[in-house]
């Protein structure tokens, strides 16, 4: 750090936009709980917050929580944004409020480092990860942070090593107001699917931060008023699979010495199904959820998509075998395959009630920037550049067709008693093998019982006597209310009551086919 950077202070905005609401921000289980929010904090921004000098004066805005205001932006000498593709719309708008009042606006982020032209109105585009371009950032805002006359895009070369980033700036971030807190522990994936820009984003090679690291943000997160669950936004939880079962055992010792507070999620390629040390050290470690990316029970479109890893064993064993060690599957479904015929719909509905999966996200196919399908699709004139489609891909099946099964999917797949039905199997097949939590200090805290209490009080009203569900509700509540089982209650009361009345927005046209279109949506309020 040179002399000149020590002597300057510089006032940094980090705004991060809303979502447009989709199915994984979870926006209609927020009335069920005390005071959630948003969904997740982001990462990305809250790691490029603490790696600023540490004498810079540093403010962090949720617009999913709250809108950054005129006053907010006066405050700063540069305001920081960044996204994904979902958020451009969102992005773009920041940016403008900040040039209404001669801010300099940096942008980083997975979509700026996919697809720079998207953003030709900010002043300095960040493409990559922390790295040399962060310094370089930086050193410029240290000389000078009126706008440039045009803009520069800065392209980290040298990453910086996870195991060399600081730990997020959590305390930035209202985390009592999230639903679910957020860890990276490592990035980029050995896997080639198709549709997936992991790879070309981040590398085929995992790197990782060390278990020391992750072990600071979990107490960091418990510092910072996070009190129900963690999600580990890998890319893939088990890309390095020796580190993965160095990490656990730290992860185990951690829940133990502090009474295991949270229970933990992660997102994993099909094919941990094959590690059942793995499993079962996860299982001990807490762990309730992970998210498998299935997209089609048909495997023949498996192999078209690269996604063989789903085919090491029949994809209802590898459910099951997640199941038996008490970890409930998310799974990840796409429709608008070149595969994909009329039957496709009966069949992933065939294959939701065979695997009873509950919660399953159901996208039209979006080609991504920095893909092979993008590559193929664009070589072959697929790719669809205008507004208002529900995805940017030609189908090989009439675009209404395609349409018309997703919705019809997403009908039967979330009608109440189906939905409710699967939540009773797993109350069935997945909870009784889960890890038994001790009644400990931290779990049994007076605001976690608060929080219980007033969630209880929440679900009851809103599914057990106003939502035009209530009978299906009540009939998978009470035989777990008269066994005392108030957890597996209210987990489900949240998850079902979102899924229910978001399936019913994208079947009424108000919500996007794919978690990755960034089409523009206007839906009403439905936090209140």
């Amino acid at each position: 750090m040179t002399h000149s950077t020590i002597d300057c202070v510089r006032r940094i905005l980090c705004v991060f936009p809303r979502y447009t609401p989709s199915f994984g921000t979870f926006e209609y289980s927020y009335c069920l709980t005390l005071g959630t929010r948003a969904f997740m904090p982001p990462q990305g921004l809250l790691v490029i917050a603490a790696a600023l000098p540490k004498h810079w004066q540093v403010r962090f805005i949720d617009e999913n929580m709250e809108r950054a205001t005129d006053r907010d932006f006066a405050w700063a000498d540069a305001v920081f944004v960044s996204g994904m593709h979902i958020q451009r719309r969102q992005i773009e708008e920041i940016c403008r409020r900040a040039h209404r009042l001669d801010k300099v606006v940096a942008l980083g982020g997975p979509s700026v480092s996919a697809c720079p032209n998207y953003y030709p109105s900010f002043d300095y585009l960040h493409v990559g990860e922390l790295g040399d371009a962060t310094e370089e950032l930086i050193a410029i805002l240290t000389d000078d942070v009126r706008r440039p006359p045009r803009q520069i895009v800065l392209t980290t070369k040298e990453r910086r090593d996870l195991a060399d980033f600081p730990l997020p700036a959590y305390e930035l971030a209202r985390i009592d107001r999230y639903l679910l807190g957020t860890i990276q522990y490592s990035s980029g994936c050995p896997y080639r699917c198709e549709f997936c820009d992991i790879p070309g984003l981040y590398g085929r090679v995992p790197r990782i931060k060390s278990p020391e690291q992750i072990i600071a943000e979990l107490d960091k997160l418990i510092a910072c008023g996070l009190s129900a669950a963690v999600y580990f936004v890998d890319d893939n939880f088990i890309a390095n699979r020796r580190a993965v079962t160095e990490l656990l055992p730290h992860l185990v010792a951690w829940q133990k010495r502090t009474g295991y507070p949270l229970n933990l999620s992660c997102e994993a390629t099909l094919n941990i199904a094959r590690t059942p040390e793995i499993l079962a050290l996860m299982r001990e470690a807490g762990f309730d959820t992970i998210f498998c990316g299935i997209e089609t029970p048909d495997p023949e479109a498996l192999k078209g998509m690269e996604k063989k890893q789903n085919l090491a064993m029949p994809i209802l064993d590898s459910v099951r075998a997640i199941n038996a060690h008490g970890m409930q599957v998310v799974s990840g479904i796409i429709l608008g395959l070149d595969t994909d015929t009329p039957d496709s719909g009966r069949r992933i509905l065939q294959f939701i009630e065979e695997s009873q999966i509950p919660m399953l996200t159901i996208n039209l196919l979006e080609a991504l920037p920095r893909t092979p399908l993008w590559d193929r699709l664009e070589r072959d004139g697929r790719i669809h550049y205008e507004e208002g489609r529900e995805s940017n891909v030609h189908f090989l099946m009439p675009y209404d067709e395609v349409v018309a099964m997703w919705k019809q999917c997403m009908k039967e797949a979330y009608e109440p008693e189906r939905l409710f039905a699967r939540y009773e199997y797993q109350m069935r097949a997945t909870w009784p093998n889960r890890l038994p939590r001790p009644l400990s200090k931290r779990r049994a805290s007076p605001r976690n019982i608060l929080r219980g209490l007033v969630m209880l009080a929440k679900v009851f009203w809103r599914l057990g006597v106003r939502a035009d569900y209530r009978a299906t509700f009540w009939k998978f509540a009470l035989p777990l209310l008269r066994r005392g089982e108030i957890e597996p209650i209210l987990a489900t009361a949240v998850s079902a009551h979102h899924l229910i009345m978001f399936s019913r927005d994208a079947c009424a046209g108000r919500t996007n086919a794919s978690n990755y279109a960034h089409r523009l949506r206007v839906l009403e309020e439905v936090r209140s």
